[in-house]
């Protein structure tokens, strides 16, 4: 099993937090997740702009079916509430966070940047949930900041028919708000617009 883990670079006043793993899908581990809330509540103090960020084939495919897979009850129960902390530390967060997207954007990885403040991708970006194919429902409030960006019946089908949705298509629906050549300075710009 791939470890993502995650850096920083610095774009003028924002920062960005890229997501890393060795096999380039960059999942949710639950190290990974731990780790990146754990960050947020620190960079509070210091209240910048941030862009969340993946590679070029991946912003991130979700989490790690194979950790999901061995959970009992009360791991499943846990796992659910972490992720639902992560989710609920970028809606927190006290600056704007973008989630800057290119490739694919899965699963827990559609949660994550459903739950950042805006949303730019890539011409090359493909958003979806592939857990009713799997036999599997979201755990980390997916289902409400979905139904809240795209409308409820849209959502649905979204996720009954376990959908792929591209970047223009998501665009047209209201997933993303732009789709940029390079989303992370096209995300710093809109970043620096709000300050």
């Amino acid at each position: 099993m791939s470890q993502t883990s995650f850096e920083f670079e610095e774009h003028q006043v924002v920062r960005v937090l890229r997501l890393r793993s060795d096999d380039g899908t960059n999942r949710l581990t639950r190290t990974c997740v731990v780790s990146l809330m754990e960050t947020l509540y620190g960079l509070r103090r210091e209240a910048r702009g941030l862009i969340i960020a993946g590679n070029g084939k991946f912003f991130s495919a979700g989490a790690e079916l194979e950790e999901i897979a061995a959970l009992n009850v009360p791991g499943a129960y846990e796992f659910s509430r972490l992720g639902q902390s992560l989710m609920a530390a970028i809606e927190n967060f006290p600056a704007p966070v973008c989630a800057a997207i290119s490739g694919y954007c899965m699963g827990g990885g559609l949660d994550l940047a459903l739950a950042c403040h805006r949303r730019i991708a890539a011409p090359n970006a493909i958003f979806g949930h592939r857990g009713v194919a799997l036999g599997l429902i979201t755990g980390w409030e997916r289902t409400q900041r979905l139904a809240r960006v795209i409308g409820k019946a849209r959502a649905l089908e979204m996720f009954v028919a376990a959908e792929k949705v591209g970047a223009t298509q998501a665009l047209r629906i209201g997933l993303i708000e732009r789709i940029a050549e390079d989303p992370i300075a096209e995300a710093g710009r809109r970043i620096r617009d709000i300050r």
